[in-house]
């Protein structure tokens, strides 16, 4: 969510800076529209930071002998981050 928050952060600042030509006295819609652009690529940045960290796991293999029957053994685990802790 935080990825498409960033883009239209991104698009709404464009707009604002570069297609609206209006002067108004109270703000300058081009220094907010910069703001706005650049509020959109913090977001968008965290938002790619936050999908990557999610999807790493982590694969641990142990293997070990069977002292009674001097078979080996190998046991594969594999962990992901839990998604309810963000």
């Amino acid at each position: 969510m935080s990825i498409g928050t960033g883009i239209a952060l991104f698009v709404i600042g464009a707009i604002l800076a570069f297609a609206i030509n209006i002067e108004v006295s109270w703000a300058n819609l081009d220094l907010i529209g910069y703001i706005l652009m650049g509020a959109g690529a913090v977001v968008f940045i965290i938002g790619l930071i936050l999908v990557a960290r999610r999807r790493q796991t982590n694969s641990v293999t142990r293997t070990s002998v069977d002292p009674g029957a001097g078979t080996q053994t190998t046991r594969r685990s594999t962990s992901a981050p839990d998604d309810t802790t963000l």
